[in-house]
C-alpha cells in the first residue's frame, strides 16, 4: 500500500511540473531568468536604427535589444524580417537566435547574433524615436 501512495505522488509532482511552462530541466528557460526568455511568436514589432543594432518588441510592453556580429545589411530600413530561434522556440540569449533579412540586389542575409538584452521601463522611454519597435 506504501508503495502505491508513494507512486502517486510521485506521479502528481511530474504532472505539476509538466504543467508549468519552463520548468523542466530540459527548458532552455530553466537555465535561465525565465523573465529574460520569450518564444518567438510572443514578437509583435521591430525597430532598427542601424545596421547592428535591432530593437524588438515581445507582447505589450518588452522590448529587447539584439547586437549583431558584423553589420546586417539593410536591417535598418527593411519592412519585414524574421527572428529565428535556434534549437527551441524560446529565446534566452543571443546565441539562441538568429536574423533573417531578405534585400533587393543582395537576396536572403541571415545575421547571426551575439548580445540580447531585456530593457528596462526606463531605457525604453530613453529610446530615440527611429529605435522604438
Amino acid at each position: 500500500m506504501r508503495m502505491n501512495t508513494t507512486l502517486a505522488v510521485a506521479a502528481a509532482l511530474l504532472v505539476a511540473g509538466a504543467a508549468q511552462p519552463g520548468a523542466t530541466a530540459n527548458s532552455p528557460a530553466a537555465k535561465y531568468d525565465r523573465n529574460q526568455c520569450f518564444y518567438t511568436k510572443m514578437v509583435s514589432g521591430f525597430a532598427a536604427p542601424n545596421e547592428k543594432t535591432l530593437y524588438v518588441r515581445v507582447g505589450v510592453k518588452d522590448v529587447y535589444r539584439f547586437d549583431m556580429f558584423g553589420r546586417c545589411p539593410d536591417i535598418d530600413w527593411n519592412q519585414s524580417l524574421a527572428l529565428v530561434s535556434r534549437g527551441s522556440s524560446w529565446i534566452c540569449n543571443g546565441m539562441d537566435a538568429e536574423v533573417i533579412t531578405h534585400s533587393p540586389g543582395i537576396g536572403r542575409q541571415n545575421c547571426p547574433v551575439s548580445s540580447m538584452h531585456k530593457l528596462t521601463p526606463e531605457e525604453i522611454a530613453a529610446l530615440p524615436k527611429n529605435a522604438k519597435p
